[in-house]
C-alpha cells in the first residue's frame, strides 16, 4: 500500500493490519500531510492522508485519518513524552501511526499476517514505489528493543520505502516494518542507490509502542489444532457455553461475535487467527470455569491439563493475554535494561540449554523466554523465574517498580496455573542466592574506551562504570590528547569517587581496536601521590583487554566457542602461525576452542590476534617479549585446571609475583597480557561508533 503527499508525490508505503486499519511510519504521515518529519502534534481531525492499493485496485484513492490514540511520533528516549527529536539527532524510537480508513478497503485487500523476527532469516522488504524493482534483500544483523539493523544483500532502495513490510518468505508472514535506510553518498564505496544497511521496526516494538493496537492477524496454525479442538468440546460440552466463551473472546479480539452461530470452531478460529488469541482463549474459558457451577475452575483436572498442552502446542512461544504482556512491557521500560545482566538472567532461568537465546535488552529476554517450557520438577516457568530476578534486581538498586513486578507475576502465576506457594518459595531463593553473590564478590567495573593516536603515545578516552546492579554510564571523558600516565590518574579518580575502591574486586577493562590491542596497558601506571608511593594498573587491579571491533561471523564464532568453554582445551599458535593463513586454519581445526596461548615474536603478535578475533576467540594469554616453548608451556600450566572466570585474577598475581621478586627477569608474568571477551561481556555484532561503549 502507498502513501501520497498532497501534491500526489509518493512519500511512503503501509500494511493494511485490518479491514479498516493501516500501519505505517508517523514521519511518513507527516510527510503525506506537509508536515515536518519530526512534528510530534498529533495530527488534526480534518487531516486526510491519501492511500492507493496498486496490486488490488490501482486506480482508487484511499482516505484515511490518523487514529489519536495510536500517534506515536520519533522520539530519541526510550520512554514516551521525551519530547521531540533535536536537529542532527537520529530516532531510535516510536515513529508509528495507525490510520483508520474511512471507506471499505477495496476487494481482494486482506490483513497482513505479522509474527515476530527470528535470527537468522532472510527477509524481503515490500514496498508500492511506482519503481520495476520493489523489493529488497536483506539479513538481519541485530535485533532491539528499538529499531532492527539489516545488511542488505540484494536490491536497491527508492523514495517511498519507510511504512513498507519486512516480509519473511519462509514463514509467509510480516515481521516488522521498515523505518529507515542508510544509503551511501555518491562518493563513498557504495552505489547510489543501494543502501548498505536497513532498520525497521520490528513486531514486539510495534506492540509495546502501541498499546492500543487490536490483536494482529498471524498465520493460520495447524499444528495441533485438531487436539485443541477436542479439548474445547471436552470443557465445554454445551452450546451455550461454547457461545458465551465466543461473544467473551470476540470481545477481548475486538472482532464481532457471531452470535448464535457460534461453535467450537469458530472460537477456535478466532483464538489462532490473531497475535495472543491462544492465550486469549485459554484465559476466557477459565474465567467462564469460574463463573459457571459450583465446581468452580477445574485446576488439575484431565481435560484442562489436556487444553495447556494443546494450546502450547498451537501457539509454543505465547503465555500471555495481550493485556498482560502489554502490562509487563509497561514496567519493563521503567527499568534501567542498559545495566541489565542479560546473559546471567538467561543462565540462571534456562540452566538446562545448550545454546542461550540472542536478545537485546529486558523487553526481548522476556518475549523470547514465553516460548521455553519449565523442566520437569520445576513449577514456576521460565519466563516468571526471569521476572522475579529483574524485580529484585530493581528492588536492590532502590526502584519501586519492584512492588508491581512482584505484583504482576502474582496475577500471571494465578492465570497460568501456577501455584502462589511455588511462586513465593523461588522468589525467596532468587533473593537469597543474590545476596550471596553480592557478598562474595562480583564487583564493578571501570571500562575505558581508548582512543590511541599513532603512534600510541598519546590518547583520547571515556571512562565508564559498570556496577553490575543497574548502573552503567559514562563518568569521564577527555577529548584532547594526553599521556598514559593522564589516563591512569583518572582511572585512579573513577575508583575513588564512581565504585569506592576498597571493592577489592574492581576490574579495569580497556576497550580498544584491534590495531591497537597489543598496546601495554597493564604497565601503566601513576607516580607517587600524597596518599600512596604509587599506582600499578596490572597488579593493583585486573587489567584486561576487550576489543571493540567485530563481525557478524566472528560474533557467531564467539558464541560457539562460549557454548564448548567448560569442555575445550587451550591451542597454542607459536612461531609457525605467524601467516596468517596457517593461523586461520589451525583456528578453524578447532572450531570449540575459546582459549588461545600465543607465543611469537612481537611483531607477529597483531596478526595472529586478529585471526583469533575473526575466528570468535574470547581469551587470548600472551608474553610481549618470551615467546619460546618454555614460555608457551608456562602459560598453558597458568590456566590448568582453573575457571575461565578466574584468569583475570590469576594473570593480576603473576604479574604481581615477578615484580615482588625484582632479581628474578626472566618472570614470565613481568610482560603478561590478556585479551578477555569472555561469556561475562556481549561482544556487539559490529564494532561500535567511537564514544558508544555497549555494557557487558
Amino acid at each position: 500500500m502507498s502513501v501520497t503527499g498532497p501534491d500526489g508525490v509518493l512519500v511512503g508505503a503501509a500494511v493494511l493490519i485490518s479491514e479498516s486499519l493501516v500501519l505505517t511510519g508517523a514521519h511518513v504521515v507527516n510527510s503525506a500531510l506537509g508536515r515536518s518529519q519530526f512534528d510530534t502534534a498529533t495530527p488534526p481531525p480534518n487531516a486526510v492522508v491519501s492511500l492507493r492499493m496498486p496490486h488490488v485496485d490501482p486506480d482508487r484513492v484511499l482516505g484515511a485519518r490518523a487514529e489519536p490514540e495510536m500517534w506515536c511520533p520519533p522520539r530519541v528516549s526510550r520512554l514516551p513524552g521525551s519530547g521531540p527529536v533535536p536537529v542532527g539527532q537520529a530516532q531510535y524510537f516510536g515513529d508509528l501511526a495507525v490510520l483508520r480508513l474511512s471507506e471499505p478497503a477495496p476487494h481482494g485487500a486482506e490483513p497482513a499476517a505479522f509474527l515476530p523476527e527470528r535470527e537468522g532469516h532472510e527477509v524481503v522488504a515490500l514496498w508500492a514505489s511506482g519503481h520495476e524493482l520493489t523489493t529488497l534483500r536483506a539479513m538481519p544483523r541485530a535485533v532491539a528493543e528499538s529499531w532492527v539493523a539489516l545488511d542488505v544483500i540484494g536490491g536497491a532502495a527508492y523514495e517511498g520505502c519507510s511504512g513498507g513490510p519486512l516480509w519473511d518468505r519462509t514463514r509467509e508472514a510480516v515481521v516488522g516494518i521498515v523505518i529507515a535506510t542508510h544509503i551511501p553518498s555518491p562518493g563513498g564505496s557504495g552505489a547510489a542507490g543501494s543502501p548498505a544497511s536497513l532498520y525497521a521496526i520490528g513486531l514486539p516494538t510495534i506492540e509495546a509502542e502501541l498499546p492500543g493496537l487490536p490483536p494482529l492477524t498471524v498465520p493460520t496454525a495447524v499444528k495441533g489444532r485438531q487436539q485443541l479442538l477436542l479439548a474445547l468440546e471436552q470443557l465445554l460440552p454445551g452450546g451455550n457455553a461454547v457461545r458465551v466463551c465466543e461473544a467473551r473472546l470476540s470481545a477481548k479480539l475486538r472482532r464481532d461475535s457471531a452470535g448464535q452461530a457460534a461453535d467450537s470452531y469458530r472460537l477456535l478460529s478466532l483464538a489462532t487467527g490473531v497475535r495472543r488469541g491462544v492465550p486469549e482463549l485459554v484465559d476466557v474459558i477459565r474465567e467462564y470455569m469460574v463463573d459457571s457451577g459450583p465446581a468452580g475452575f477445574p485446576a488439575g483436572s484431565a481435560h484442562w491439563d489436556q487444553l495447556l498442552c494443546a494450546a502450547r502446542v498451537v501457539s509454543p512461544r505465547e503465555l500471555l493475554t495481550v493485556q498482560q504482556r502489554r502490562d509487563l512491557v509497561g514496567l519493563l521500560v521503567r527499568c534501567d535494561g542498559g545495566g541489565a545482566d542479560l546473559a546471567g538472567l538467561l543462565h540462571a532461568v534456562l540452566p538446562y540449554v545448550d545454546e542461550l537465546p540472542p536478545v537485546q535488552g529486558l523487553v526481548d529476554a522476556t518475549d523470547s523466554l514465553e516460548g521455553y517450557d519449565q523442566p520437569e520438577g520445576r513449577l514456576v516457568p521460565p519466563l516468571l523465574q526471569a521476572v522475579i530476578r529483574i524485580g529484585l534486581t530493581e528492588g536492590a538498586a532502590g526502584s519501586s517498580v519492584t512492588q508491581d513486578l512482584d505484583a504482576w507475576v502474582d496475577r500471571a502465576a494465578v492465570r497460568l496455573g501456577v501455584p502462589t506457594a511455588a511462586v513465593h518459595q523461588y522468589r525467596q531463593d532468587a533473593r537469597q542466592s543474590s545476596a550471596t553473590r553480592r557478598t562474595e564478590g562480583g564487583g564493578p567495573r571501570i571500562q575505558i574506551e581508548l582512543l590511541p593516536l599513532a603512534p600510541g603515545h598519546r590518547f583520547t578516552y571515556q571512562i565508564w562504570v559498570w556496577t553490575g546492579e543497574g548502573r552503567h554510564e559514562v563518568v569521564q571523558v577527555q577529548d584532547s590528547e594526553v599521556t598514559s600516565a593522564q589516563v591512569v590518574e583518572g582511572i585512579r579518580a573513577a575508583l575513588r569517587t564512581e565504585v569506592q575502591e576498597h571493592v577489592d574486586q574492581a576490574q579495569v577493562e580497556f576497550f580498544l581496536a584491534p590495531a591497537w590491542l597489543r598496546l601495554e596497558v597493564d604497565t601503566w601506571r601513576l607516580a607517587g601521590d600524597d596518599e600512596e608511593s604509587g599506582f600499578f594498573l596490572g597488579i593493583s587491579r585486573r587489567v584486561v583487554l576487550r576489543s571493540s571491533g567485530r563481525t557478524r561471523d566472528s560474533y557467531a564464532g564467539w558464541r560457539r566457542r562460549t557454548a564448548a568453554l567448560t569442555s575445550s582445551r587451550p591451542v597454542v599458535l607459536d612461531h609457525r602461525s605467524t601467516d596468517p593463513e596457517v593461523a586461520q586454519a589451525q583456528l578453524e581445526a578447532v572450531p570449540n576452542a575459546g582459549i588461545v596461548i600465543m607465543c611469537c615474536e612481537q611483531k607477529h603478535q597483531s596478526r595472529i590476534l586478529l585471526q583469533c578475533l575473526q575466528a570468535g576467540v574470547h581469551t587470548v594469554l600472551w608474553n610481549r617479549q618470551d615467546h619460546d616453548s618454555h614460555a608457551a608451556k608456562q602459560l598453558l600450566d597458568l590456566v590448568h585446571g582453573i575457571s575461565h572466570v578466574d584468569i583475570p585474577e590469576t594473570v593480576r598475581l603473576e604479574r604481581a609475583r615477578a615484580l615482588a621478586d625484582p632479581d628474578c627477569l626472566t618472570h614470565h608474568g613481568r610482560r603478561l597480557s590478556l585479551l578477555y571477551d569472555g561469556p561475562d561481556h556481549r561482544p556487539p555484532p559490529f564494532a561500535p561508533d567511537p564514544w558508544a561503549l555497549t555494557q557487558p
